[in-house]
Protein backbone atom coordinates (compact mmCIF):
# COMPACT_ATOMS: atom_id res chain seq x y z
CA UNK A 1 0.00 0.00 0.00
CA UNK A 2 1.45 3.35 -1.03
CA UNK A 3 -0.14 5.28 1.86
CA UNK A 4 1.08 2.73 4.40
CA UNK A 5 4.63 3.21 3.13
CA UNK A 6 4.14 6.99 3.34
CA UNK A 7 3.20 6.63 7.00
CA UNK A 8 6.18 4.44 7.78
CA UNK A 9 8.55 6.88 6.09
CA UNK A 10 7.14 10.17 7.36
CA UNK A 11 6.35 9.79 11.05
CA UNK A 12 9.81 10.66 12.39
CA UNK A 13 9.98 13.73 10.16
CA UNK A 14 6.49 14.75 11.27
CA UNK A 15 7.42 14.61 14.96
CA UNK A 16 10.38 16.87 14.25
CA UNK A 17 8.01 19.60 13.01
CA UNK A 18 6.12 19.84 16.32
CA UNK A 19 6.79 22.66 18.76
CA UNK A 20 5.54 20.79 21.81
CA UNK A 21 6.13 17.25 23.01
CA UNK A 22 2.94 16.82 25.03
CA UNK A 23 1.48 14.34 22.56
CA UNK A 24 4.62 12.40 21.78
CA UNK A 25 3.71 9.32 23.82
CA UNK A 26 0.12 9.42 22.61
CA UNK A 27 1.30 9.67 19.03
CA UNK A 28 3.72 6.77 19.35
CA UNK A 29 1.14 4.54 21.04
CA UNK A 30 -1.49 5.45 18.44
CA UNK A 31 0.88 4.68 15.58
CA UNK A 32 1.72 1.29 17.08
CA UNK A 33 -2.00 0.50 17.34
CA UNK A 34 -2.50 1.63 13.77
CA UNK A 35 0.21 -0.68 12.50
CA UNK A 36 -1.33 -3.48 14.56
CA UNK A 37 -4.79 -3.05 13.01
CA UNK A 38 -3.75 -1.77 9.57
CA UNK A 39 -6.22 -0.21 7.17
CA UNK A 40 -9.67 -1.79 7.17
CA UNK A 41 -10.47 -4.03 4.20
CA UNK A 42 -13.69 -5.46 2.85
CA UNK A 43 -13.04 -8.50 5.01
CA UNK A 44 -13.81 -6.32 8.04
CA UNK A 45 -17.54 -6.34 8.75
CA UNK A 46 -17.63 -2.57 9.30
CA UNK A 47 -16.11 -1.99 5.85
CA UNK A 48 -17.84 -4.79 4.01
CA UNK A 49 -19.43 -2.39 1.51
CA UNK A 50 -16.70 0.26 1.36
CA UNK A 51 -13.47 -0.44 -0.48
CA UNK A 52 -10.66 1.87 0.60
CA UNK A 53 -8.09 0.72 -1.94
CA UNK A 54 -8.69 3.76 -4.12
CA UNK A 55 -7.50 5.90 -1.18
CA UNK A 56 -4.78 3.74 0.31
CA UNK A 57 -2.96 2.88 -2.92
CA UNK A 58 -2.10 6.50 -3.66
CA UNK A 59 0.95 8.42 -2.47
CA UNK A 60 0.38 11.59 -0.43
CA UNK A 61 2.36 14.56 0.73
CA UNK A 62 2.24 14.82 4.55
CA UNK A 63 3.63 18.37 4.58
CA UNK A 64 1.30 20.58 2.52
CA UNK A 65 2.59 23.79 1.00
CA UNK A 66 1.33 26.67 3.14
CA UNK A 67 1.45 29.28 0.36
CA UNK A 68 -1.92 29.98 -1.25
CA UNK A 69 -3.75 32.46 -3.45
CA UNK A 70 -7.22 32.22 -1.88
CA UNK A 71 -8.96 35.60 -1.82
CA UNK A 72 -11.74 36.95 0.36
CA UNK A 73 -13.98 36.85 -2.71
CA UNK A 74 -13.40 33.11 -3.08
CA UNK A 75 -14.19 32.61 0.58
CA UNK A 76 -17.37 34.65 0.13
CA UNK A 77 -18.51 32.27 -2.62
CA UNK A 78 -18.34 29.39 -0.13
CA UNK A 79 -20.57 31.10 2.40
CA UNK A 80 -24.19 30.14 2.92
CA UNK A 81 -25.34 33.74 2.85
CA UNK A 82 -24.53 34.05 6.54
CA UNK A 83 -23.35 37.64 6.84
CA UNK A 84 -24.17 37.60 10.54
CA UNK A 85 -22.23 34.40 11.24
CA UNK A 86 -18.72 34.02 12.50
CA UNK A 87 -16.30 31.91 10.52
CA UNK A 88 -12.88 30.31 10.78
CA UNK A 89 -10.75 29.64 7.70
CA UNK A 90 -8.06 26.98 7.56
CA UNK A 91 -6.02 26.86 4.36
CA UNK A 92 -3.56 24.04 3.79
CA UNK A 93 -3.80 23.13 7.44
CA UNK A 94 -3.10 26.62 8.82
CA UNK A 95 -5.55 29.02 10.48
CA UNK A 96 -5.81 32.35 8.62
CA UNK A 97 -7.14 35.08 10.89
CA UNK A 98 -7.15 37.66 8.10
CA UNK A 99 -9.76 35.61 6.24
CA UNK A 100 -11.72 34.69 9.36
CA UNK A 101 -14.31 36.64 11.32
CA UNK A 102 -14.55 36.02 15.05
CA UNK A 103 -16.73 38.40 17.05
CA UNK A 104 -17.81 36.07 19.86
CA UNK A 105 -16.71 36.83 23.40
CA UNK A 106 -16.46 34.85 26.64
CA UNK A 107 -15.36 31.67 24.90
CA UNK A 108 -12.04 29.96 24.39
CA UNK A 109 -11.50 29.47 20.66
CA UNK A 110 -8.04 28.42 19.55
CA UNK A 111 -6.44 26.57 16.72
CA UNK A 112 -5.59 22.99 17.65
CA UNK A 113 -1.88 23.67 17.33
CA UNK A 114 -2.03 26.78 19.53
CA UNK A 115 -4.11 25.01 22.21
CA UNK A 116 -1.58 22.20 22.17
CA UNK A 117 1.27 24.60 22.89
CA UNK A 118 -0.46 27.10 25.20
CA UNK A 119 0.37 26.41 28.89
CA UNK A 120 -2.89 28.10 29.95
CA UNK A 121 -4.89 25.37 28.20
CA UNK A 122 -2.64 22.41 28.85
CA UNK A 123 -4.69 20.94 31.72
CA UNK A 124 -8.02 21.28 29.90
CA UNK A 125 -6.58 19.85 26.73
CA UNK A 126 -5.09 16.85 28.50
CA UNK A 127 -8.34 16.25 30.38
CA UNK A 128 -10.46 15.96 27.23
CA UNK A 129 -8.23 15.07 24.30
CA UNK A 130 -8.67 11.53 22.98
CA UNK A 131 -10.86 10.43 25.91
CA UNK A 132 -13.98 9.46 23.96
CA UNK A 133 -12.46 8.72 20.55
CA UNK A 134 -12.40 4.98 19.99
CA UNK A 135 -8.75 3.99 20.21
CA UNK A 136 -9.35 0.63 18.57
CA UNK A 137 -10.09 2.17 15.18
CA UNK A 138 -7.41 2.49 12.53
CA UNK A 139 -8.30 5.98 11.34
CA UNK A 140 -8.71 7.48 14.81
CA UNK A 141 -5.27 6.17 15.74
CA UNK A 142 -3.84 7.50 12.51
CA UNK A 143 -5.36 10.88 13.27
CA UNK A 144 -3.96 10.92 16.81
CA UNK A 145 -0.53 10.10 15.42
CA UNK A 146 -0.57 12.91 12.82
CA UNK A 147 -3.12 15.53 13.90
CA UNK A 148 -1.90 19.10 13.82
CA UNK A 149 -4.67 21.19 12.29
CA UNK A 150 -8.17 21.87 13.57
CA UNK A 151 -9.71 23.88 16.39
CA UNK A 152 -10.38 23.82 20.13
CA UNK A 153 -13.57 25.50 21.39
CA UNK A 154 -14.76 25.75 24.98
CA UNK A 155 -18.08 27.47 25.75
CA UNK A 156 -18.27 28.42 29.46
CA UNK A 157 -21.20 27.74 31.75
CA UNK A 158 -24.50 29.43 30.75
CA UNK A 159 -22.95 31.21 27.76
CA UNK A 160 -25.20 31.21 24.70
CA UNK A 161 -23.46 31.75 21.36
CA UNK A 162 -26.12 33.37 19.22
CA UNK A 163 -24.08 33.31 15.99
CA UNK A 164 -23.29 29.97 14.35
CA UNK A 165 -19.62 29.40 13.59
CA UNK A 166 -18.74 28.15 10.11
CA UNK A 167 -15.40 26.34 9.89
CA UNK A 168 -13.84 26.10 6.41
CA UNK A 169 -11.08 23.59 5.67
CA UNK A 170 -9.53 24.50 2.32
CA UNK A 171 -6.77 22.88 0.31
CA UNK A 172 -5.19 24.85 -2.54
CA UNK A 173 -1.90 25.24 -4.41
CA UNK A 174 -0.79 21.65 -3.83
CA UNK A 175 1.25 20.02 -6.61
CA UNK A 176 0.95 16.55 -5.07
CA UNK A 177 -1.80 14.47 -3.51
CA UNK A 178 -2.14 15.75 0.06
CA UNK A 179 -3.00 14.08 3.36
CA UNK A 180 -4.67 16.10 6.15
CA UNK A 181 -5.41 14.88 9.67
CA UNK A 182 -7.87 17.33 11.18
CA UNK A 183 -8.72 17.28 14.89
CA UNK A 184 -11.57 19.22 16.53
CA UNK A 185 -12.51 19.47 20.20
CA UNK A 186 -15.76 21.11 21.39
CA UNK A 187 -16.70 21.53 25.05
CA UNK A 188 -20.16 22.94 25.81
CA UNK A 189 -20.30 23.49 29.56
CA UNK A 190 -23.47 23.44 31.68
CA UNK A 191 -26.31 25.57 30.30
CA UNK A 192 -24.39 26.72 27.22
CA UNK A 193 -25.43 26.70 23.58
CA UNK A 194 -23.35 26.49 20.39
CA UNK A 195 -23.84 25.69 16.69
CA UNK A 196 -21.00 24.78 14.34
CA UNK A 197 -21.01 24.28 10.57
CA UNK A 198 -18.10 22.37 9.01
CA UNK A 199 -17.20 22.18 5.33
CA UNK A 200 -14.18 20.96 3.30
CA UNK A 201 -13.08 22.31 -0.08
CA UNK A 202 -10.38 21.12 -2.49
CA UNK A 203 -9.41 23.80 -5.05
CA UNK A 204 -6.84 21.63 -6.87
CA UNK A 205 -7.00 18.81 -9.39
CA UNK A 206 -4.68 16.73 -7.22
CA UNK A 207 -6.26 14.35 -4.72
CA UNK A 208 -6.88 15.31 -1.11
CA UNK A 209 -7.44 12.77 1.62
CA UNK A 210 -8.84 14.24 4.86
CA UNK A 211 -8.96 12.08 7.98
CA UNK A 212 -10.84 14.01 10.64
CA UNK A 213 -11.74 13.27 14.27
CA UNK A 214 -14.11 15.42 16.31
CA UNK A 215 -14.84 15.05 20.03
CA UNK A 216 -17.93 16.82 21.42
CA UNK A 217 -18.68 17.12 25.13
CA UNK A 218 -22.16 18.42 26.02
CA UNK A 219 -22.78 19.05 29.70
CA UNK A 220 -25.98 19.35 31.76
CA UNK A 221 -28.70 21.49 30.14
CA UNK A 222 -26.36 22.41 27.30
CA UNK A 223 -27.14 22.29 23.58
CA UNK A 224 -24.54 21.59 20.89
CA UNK A 225 -25.34 21.30 17.18
CA UNK A 226 -22.81 20.27 14.53
CA UNK A 227 -23.71 20.52 10.85
CA UNK A 228 -21.50 18.86 8.23
CA UNK A 229 -21.85 20.16 4.67
CA UNK A 230 -20.02 17.74 2.37
CA UNK A 231 -20.00 19.06 -1.19
CA UNK A 232 -16.40 18.67 -2.28
CA UNK A 233 -14.83 17.78 -5.64
CA UNK A 234 -14.37 14.34 -7.21
CA UNK A 235 -10.69 14.50 -6.28
CA UNK A 236 -11.49 14.48 -2.57
CA UNK A 237 -11.68 11.67 -0.03
CA UNK A 238 -13.04 12.12 3.48
CA UNK A 239 -13.07 9.75 6.45
CA UNK A 240 -14.79 11.40 9.41
CA UNK A 241 -15.14 10.15 12.99
CA UNK A 242 -17.31 12.19 15.35
CA UNK A 243 -17.76 11.21 19.00
CA UNK A 244 -20.33 12.98 21.19
CA UNK A 245 -20.61 12.45 24.95
CA UNK A 246 -23.65 13.92 26.68
CA UNK A 247 -24.50 14.58 30.32
CA UNK A 248 -28.01 14.72 31.79
CA UNK A 249 -30.67 17.00 30.31
CA UNK A 250 -28.49 17.86 27.32
CA UNK A 251 -29.28 17.98 23.62
CA UNK A 252 -26.83 17.27 20.81
CA UNK A 253 -27.51 17.19 17.09
CA UNK A 254 -25.26 16.13 14.24
CA UNK A 255 -26.61 16.79 10.74
CA UNK A 256 -24.69 15.37 7.79
CA UNK A 257 -25.41 16.60 4.26
CA UNK A 258 -23.44 14.62 1.69
CA UNK A 259 -23.55 15.98 -1.87
CA UNK A 260 -19.98 15.60 -3.12
CA UNK A 261 -16.61 13.94 -2.75
CA UNK A 262 -15.34 10.82 -4.51
CA UNK A 263 -15.49 8.64 -1.39
CA UNK A 264 -16.93 9.74 1.95
CA UNK A 265 -17.13 7.67 5.12
CA UNK A 266 -18.97 9.20 8.10
CA UNK A 267 -18.66 7.51 11.50
CA UNK A 268 -20.81 8.88 14.31
CA UNK A 269 -20.88 7.69 17.94
CA UNK A 270 -23.13 9.09 20.68
CA UNK A 271 -22.47 8.20 24.31
CA UNK A 272 -25.15 8.86 26.95
CA UNK A 273 -23.90 9.59 30.46
CA UNK A 274 -26.99 10.84 32.29
CA UNK A 275 -30.79 10.87 32.24
CA UNK A 276 -33.15 12.91 30.05
CA UNK A 277 -30.69 13.17 27.17
CA UNK A 278 -31.83 13.87 23.62
CA UNK A 279 -29.69 12.98 20.60
CA UNK A 280 -30.52 13.77 16.98
CA UNK A 281 -28.75 12.40 13.89
CA UNK A 282 -30.03 13.45 10.49
CA UNK A 283 -28.53 12.89 7.08
CA UNK A 284 -29.30 13.69 3.47
CA UNK A 285 -27.22 12.11 0.70
CA UNK A 286 -27.60 12.82 -2.99
CA UNK A 287 -24.75 11.65 -5.20
CA UNK A 288 -24.15 10.74 -8.85
CA UNK A 289 -21.69 9.06 -11.22
CA UNK A 290 -19.45 6.67 -9.24
CA UNK A 291 -19.46 8.57 -5.95
CA UNK A 292 -19.62 6.59 -2.71
CA UNK A 293 -21.00 7.73 0.68
CA UNK A 294 -21.06 5.48 3.76
CA UNK A 295 -22.83 6.45 7.00
CA UNK A 296 -22.05 4.42 10.12
CA UNK A 297 -23.85 5.52 13.29
CA UNK A 298 -24.00 4.21 16.85
CA UNK A 299 -25.91 5.39 19.92
CA UNK A 300 -24.90 3.98 23.31
CA UNK A 301 -27.88 4.26 25.67
CA UNK A 302 -26.24 3.73 29.05
CA UNK A 303 -28.71 5.56 31.28
CA UNK A 304 -32.54 5.59 31.72
CA UNK A 305 -35.09 8.02 30.29
CA UNK A 306 -33.17 9.09 27.19
CA UNK A 307 -34.16 9.50 23.57
CA UNK A 308 -32.33 9.24 20.26
CA UNK A 309 -33.52 9.86 16.72
CA UNK A 310 -31.76 8.81 13.52
CA UNK A 311 -33.25 9.84 10.19
CA UNK A 312 -31.16 9.33 7.02
CA UNK A 313 -32.39 9.89 3.48
CA UNK A 314 -30.48 8.87 0.37
CA UNK A 315 -31.01 9.75 -3.31
CA UNK A 316 -28.68 7.91 -5.68
CA UNK A 317 -28.08 8.64 -9.35
CA UNK A 318 -25.80 7.21 -12.05
CA UNK A 319 -23.58 4.42 -10.70
CA UNK A 320 -23.31 5.86 -7.22
CA UNK A 321 -23.28 3.68 -4.12
CA UNK A 322 -24.59 4.39 -0.64
CA UNK A 323 -24.20 2.60 2.66
CA UNK A 324 -26.08 3.01 5.93
CA UNK A 325 -25.19 1.01 9.02
CA UNK A 326 -26.93 2.27 12.13
CA UNK A 327 -26.69 0.75 15.58
CA UNK A 328 -28.56 1.37 18.80
CA UNK A 329 -27.25 -0.21 22.01
CA UNK A 330 -29.51 -0.18 25.08
CA UNK A 331 -27.89 -1.25 28.37
CA UNK A 332 -29.95 -3.23 30.87
CA UNK A 333 -30.17 -0.22 33.23
CA UNK A 334 -31.33 2.11 30.43
CA UNK A 335 -35.05 1.66 31.06
CA UNK A 336 -37.58 4.01 29.44
CA UNK A 337 -35.31 4.46 26.44
CA UNK A 338 -36.97 5.82 23.31
CA UNK A 339 -34.86 5.16 20.21
CA UNK A 340 -35.96 5.78 16.62
CA UNK A 341 -33.91 4.84 13.58
CA UNK A 342 -34.95 5.14 9.95
CA UNK A 343 -33.12 4.96 6.63
CA UNK A 344 -35.01 5.60 3.38
CA UNK A 345 -33.44 5.51 -0.06
CA UNK A 346 -34.44 6.25 -3.64
CA UNK A 347 -32.55 4.83 -6.61
CA UNK A 348 -32.97 7.01 -9.71
CA UNK A 349 -30.91 4.85 -12.09
CA UNK A 350 -30.42 1.14 -12.60
CA UNK A 351 -26.70 1.43 -11.91
CA UNK A 352 -27.20 3.04 -8.49
CA UNK A 353 -27.16 0.88 -5.35
CA UNK A 354 -27.37 1.09 -1.58
CA UNK A 355 -26.67 -1.30 1.30
CA UNK A 356 -28.68 -0.58 4.45
CA UNK A 357 -28.40 -2.33 7.81
CA UNK A 358 -30.23 -0.76 10.78
CA UNK A 359 -29.59 -2.66 14.02
CA UNK A 360 -30.89 -2.76 17.60
CA UNK A 361 -29.13 -4.41 20.53
CA UNK A 362 -31.43 -4.16 23.56
CA UNK A 363 -30.84 -5.50 27.07
CA UNK A 364 -33.56 -3.50 28.86
CA UNK A 365 -37.21 -4.58 28.90
CA UNK A 366 -39.09 -1.28 29.30
CA UNK A 367 -38.13 0.53 26.11
CA UNK A 368 -39.64 1.90 22.94
CA UNK A 369 -37.27 1.22 20.07
CA UNK A 370 -37.94 1.03 16.35
CA UNK A 371 -35.87 0.78 13.21
CA UNK A 372 -36.43 0.30 9.52
CA UNK A 373 -35.21 0.96 6.01
CA UNK A 374 -36.66 1.25 2.53
CA UNK A 375 -34.97 1.07 -0.86
CA UNK A 376 -36.93 1.73 -4.01
CA UNK A 377 -37.84 4.09 -6.80
CA UNK A 378 -40.22 7.01 -6.98
CA UNK A 379 -43.91 6.24 -6.81
CA UNK A 380 -45.16 6.05 -10.39
CA UNK A 381 -48.74 6.88 -9.37
CA UNK A 382 -47.59 10.07 -7.67
CA UNK A 383 -45.53 11.02 -10.72
CA UNK A 384 -48.51 10.38 -12.99
CA UNK A 385 -50.74 12.50 -10.73
CA UNK A 386 -48.38 15.47 -11.00
CA UNK A 387 -47.77 15.01 -14.75
CA UNK A 388 -51.52 14.97 -15.34
CA UNK A 389 -51.65 18.48 -13.91
CA UNK A 390 -49.22 19.89 -16.43
CA UNK A 391 -46.01 19.54 -14.41
CA UNK A 392 -42.97 18.36 -16.35
CA UNK A 393 -41.40 15.01 -15.51
CA UNK A 394 -38.24 16.62 -14.11
CA UNK A 395 -40.15 19.04 -11.91
CA UNK A 396 -42.56 16.35 -10.76
CA UNK A 397 -39.64 14.12 -9.84
CA UNK A 398 -37.96 17.01 -7.99
CA UNK A 399 -41.14 17.80 -6.04
CA UNK A 400 -41.38 14.23 -4.80
CA UNK A 401 -37.69 14.11 -3.91
CA UNK A 402 -37.84 17.42 -2.04
CA UNK A 403 -40.77 16.10 -0.04
CA UNK A 404 -38.88 12.85 0.53
CA UNK A 405 -35.83 14.64 1.97
CA UNK A 406 -37.64 17.42 3.80
CA UNK A 407 -38.18 15.77 7.19
CA UNK A 408 -34.42 15.25 7.55
CA UNK A 409 -34.10 19.06 7.51
CA UNK A 410 -36.84 19.86 10.00
CA UNK A 411 -34.57 20.48 12.99
CA UNK A 412 -32.19 22.86 11.15
CA UNK A 413 -32.86 26.10 12.95
CA UNK A 414 -30.24 28.05 10.97
CA UNK A 415 -32.26 29.56 8.15
CA UNK A 416 -29.34 30.27 5.75
CA UNK A 417 -28.20 26.67 6.16
CA UNK A 418 -31.68 25.32 5.46
CA UNK A 419 -31.87 27.47 2.32
CA UNK A 420 -28.40 26.35 1.22
CA UNK A 421 -29.28 22.66 1.60
CA UNK A 422 -32.50 23.20 -0.36
CA UNK A 423 -30.54 24.93 -3.13
CA UNK A 424 -27.99 22.13 -3.23
CA UNK A 425 -30.82 19.63 -3.55
CA UNK A 426 -32.26 21.62 -6.45
CA UNK A 427 -28.82 21.87 -8.05
CA UNK A 428 -28.18 18.13 -7.74
CA UNK A 429 -31.64 17.39 -9.11
CA UNK A 430 -30.91 19.76 -12.01
CA UNK A 431 -34.04 21.85 -11.62
CA UNK A 432 -34.57 25.60 -11.93
CA UNK A 433 -33.53 27.33 -8.71
CA UNK A 434 -36.76 29.32 -8.66
CA UNK A 435 -38.59 26.03 -8.44
CA UNK A 436 -37.03 25.44 -5.02
CA UNK A 437 -38.96 28.41 -3.67
CA UNK A 438 -42.14 26.31 -3.80
CA UNK A 439 -40.79 24.40 -0.82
Amino acid sequence: MALLENIQNNHAAFLDTLQHRFLDENRKAALQKFFHFGFPTKKDEEYKYTNLREITEKNYNFFPTEAHTISKEQIAELHLGEENFDWIVFINGRLHKELSKISIENVELLSFNFALNDPNHKDVFEHYFNTIADQNLAFTNLNTAYCKQGFFLKVPKNVVIEKPIHVFYISQNQDENTFYNTRNLLIAEEGSKIEVIESHHNFDETYVFTNTVTEIFTYQNAKADWHKVQNDSDTSYLVDHTFAKQERDSLTTVNTFSFGGKLVRNNLDFIHNGENINSFMNGITIIDNEQHVDHHTAVHHKTPNCESYQNYKGIYKGKSHGVFNGKVYVDKIAQKTNAYQQNNNVLLNEGASVDSKPQLEIFADDVKCSHGCTVGQLNEDALFYLRARGISHKEAQAMLLFAFANDAMENIDIEPLRIKISKLLAEKLEVDMAFEDIF
